[in-house]
């Protein structure tokens, strides 16, 4: 349901409601871009090769640990039109104000988001990409699906799922590309 936020709508978020996305965790993570436009680059032969805008979008996921140290990346993979990761949260000092970087929270009011939480992580590295992008393709519009999906990884076997699913990705492009990510947690 739609709710109103000065007198806008607003779409409720899609993160789990009472988590604590600042906290350790490791998280799968996939990011679309703008009706689904394919400017990262395309798929021959089932592999991924990255255009102008898919290397800078790469050169920017491999650099968020240098703005995040608590952050380790895992495998990931950039489609045409999205891309898939997966991020460890590691924070040893959780909800210190002193921490510069790392899970800080002076309130937890429901309309803060923690700086360090998984949010602020993919809101930096969006706009980031976004203002790199439109600064060197000033006649392309680019812009990202506003939020993100993200699946909380719980155990080894889910990971490693997780894992072989971004390594097939672009084997698997155009194959029920729509409903691809819900079959892989379906029981065995």
């Amino acid at each position: 349901m739609l709710n109103k936020f000065k007198d806008k709508y607003k779409i409720e978020s899609s993160r789990l409601k009472g988590y604590d996305y600042s906290q350790n965790g490791v998280y799968f993570i996939t990011i679309c871009l703008k009706d689904r436009k394919h400017s990262f680059g395309k798929i021959v032969n089932e592999k991924m090769i990255l255009g102008e805008i898919g290397k800078i979008t790469q050169k920017f996921w491999q650099e968020i640990p240098n703005h995040f140290p608590f952050v380790t990346l895992d495998e990931y993979q950039i489609m045409p039109d999205h891309l898939h990761g997966i991020i460890e949260i590691s924070c040893n000092q959780i909800n210190t104000v002193e921490t510069q970087h790392c899970c800080v929270s002076k309130s937890n009011t429901f309309y803060q988001i923690k700086s360090g939480s998984l949010p602020v992580i993919i809101r930096s590295f969006k706009s980031i990409v976004t203002k790199t992008v439109n600064i060197n393709f000033s006649n392309l519009k680019f812009n990202w699906q506003s939020g993100f999906y993200d699946r909380i990884i719980r155990n080894e076997i889910e990971l490693n799922k997780i894992r072989e699913y971004i390594q097939n990705n672009p084997k698997m492009w155009r194959e029920n590309e729509e409903n691809i990510i819900e079959n892989i947690f379906k029981p065995e």
